[in-house]
């Protein structure tokens, strides 16, 4: 895949993990000698120059509360080993290995400046500006841009009608209430193309259908739910049978618009991903679907957790599948030793939970509307800790906001003790997905509105 490049993100993540260069892979370096009091390796690392068609963004401002520095007290004990970063800047070792090692890559021509585009008028139909929660620690972003979203809304609409019959004609109005288009610019301000944006946005509106037809609004309940989602995941991490069983199973890949969105909008995705790429968003998808199964059990015991096992639950029934894409949909790859650093992985995990808990606050209301009890955190606190629900539901936002907090020092953090440019750019786009995420929520006002606690 591609280097990555330098596209000037709006983002939440501190001044560190936007300052990055020609020279980073030498910095490294240089700082790894510095941490081990060791020589240089014999062989230098290569120099990874930038073009200089390619911008280094400015840096975004600095929450107050957020220590950037390098020494701060927590880079130490997120930071990857001196050791496994060298191992990793070093490339494969081994028999057969030698042509595998880090090395500058032909840089390709820069490509003419594209014109500003003519911005079109919002459609009638498009949701107002919204009114962001009261107290809620989140970063404004700027509107996305209206061609794009224009044409990603046409284009998902067409393939959920035409290509995966994924909807009844009386859903119209909800799928286009939805606004995925909208959602997706927002939180992929980097993705080069449509085409790549479009990656996204088969994969969200398949993961919502699986959410409404399986587990909640469209026919959806907990009785069962596993043998489904058992079903729905071998779209995604296939079957390997043998030749007689080998074609029902295929043909239930197009029994129902779950699994015949699944489908294609995985295959969508393996033209563009690299194995680790693909892999590591079918561990995510299985993680999902544990937290639909945990969700469901208690459904069906009309259990209601404690505080603590509702946000365990959330860490897996969230929204982590859609940033772990971020490269992809980029158009380059985070390695895979990289991505699976416990560094990196505290910063997904607190990003994914904090847009998690950003849902569960906007969709409150909504929830409160619906037949049944669904579970939020607002619900889970008042019911555990005996509070009223204005309590409750303002305790849930001082959780979101510390959630933030720690991901953005975790990332500030882990973008210090690891200057790669693939990591410092899939910190900024975790980052602007994060802001995308909640600008979304709080624009649609189609499907969301805010209790009167204020």
């Amino acid at each position: 895949m591609p280097d990555p490049e330098l596209f000037p993100v709006q983002s939440s993540l501190p001044t560190a993990a936007s300052h990055f260069g020609a020279h980073v892979l030498a910095d490294a370096a240089r700082a790894l000698k510095a941490a081990t009091d060791a020589p240089p390796p014999a062989t230098p690392l290569p120099v990874v120059d930038v073009p200089p068609s390619v911008d280094v963004p400015p840096s975004v401002d600095v929450p107050p509360s957020v220590d950037v520095s390098p020494a701060a007290d927590v880079a130490p004990s997120v930071g990857v080993p001196a050791d496994e970063l060298r191992r990793i800047l070093g490339g494969p070792s081994g028999l057969g290995t030698a042509s595998l090692r880090f090395a500058p890559r032909e840089v390709p021509p820069a490509l003419p400046p594209t014109p500003a585009p003519t911005p079109a008028p919002a459609p009638a139909s498009s949701p107002a500006e919204g009114i962001p929660i009261p107290g809620l620690y989140h970063h404004p972003v700027a509107e996305p841009d209206p061609v794009r979203v224009a044409e990603l809304s046409d284009r998902i609409k067409t393939w959920a009608v035409e290509e995966v019959d994924l909807f009844p004609e009386d859903w119209e109005d909800q799928f286009d209430g939805f606004s995925v288009g909208r959602y997706m610019v927002a939180c992929h301000p980097d993705a080069p193309t449509v085409d790549h944006l479009m990656l996204a946005t088969r994969l969200m509106v398949a993961e919502n259908a699986v959410d409404d037809c399986y587990c909640e609004d469209h026919g959806g309940s907990p009785v069962g739910l596993g043998g489904r989602l058992l079903l729905a995941h071998t779209t995604l991490d296939p079957l390997h049978t043998t030749a007689e069983y080998q074609p029902q199973w295929a043909r239930s890949l197009h029994s129902d618009a779950p699994r015949r969105a699944y489908r294609s909008a995985m295959e969508y995705f393996l033209q563009e991903a690299g194995p680790s790429q693909a892999d590591r968003y079918r561990h995510d998808m299985a993680r999902l679907h544990m937290g639909y199964l945990a969700e469901a059990a208690w459904a069906e015991q009309d259990h209601v957790p404690e505080v603590w096992e509702y946000l365990a639950m959330r860490q897996f029934n969230n929204f982590r599948p859609c940033p772990t894409i971020t490269d992809t949909v980029g158009g380059y790859e985070l390695p895979a030793d990289l991505h699976a650093q416990p560094a990196m992985q505290r910063v997904i995990a607190l990003a994914s939970n904090a847009t998690t808990i950003v849902n569960d606050l906007y969709s409150y209301t909504k929830e409160l509307a619906s037949p049944g009890r669904h579970l939020n955190l607002p619900v889970v606190i008042a019911e555990r800790e005996n509070t009223s629900d204005r309590e409750a539901y303002l305790k849930a936002v001082e959780v979101h906001n510390e959630l933030m907090r720690d991901f953005e020092t975790a990332a500030a953090a882990f973008a210090a003790a690891c200057p790669v440019p693939s990591v410092q750019r899939f910190l900024r786009g975790v980052a602007a997905w994060v802001d995308g995420n909640h600008y979304w929520h709080q624009t649609n006002t189609y499907r969301y509105s805010l209790p009167d606690f204020w």
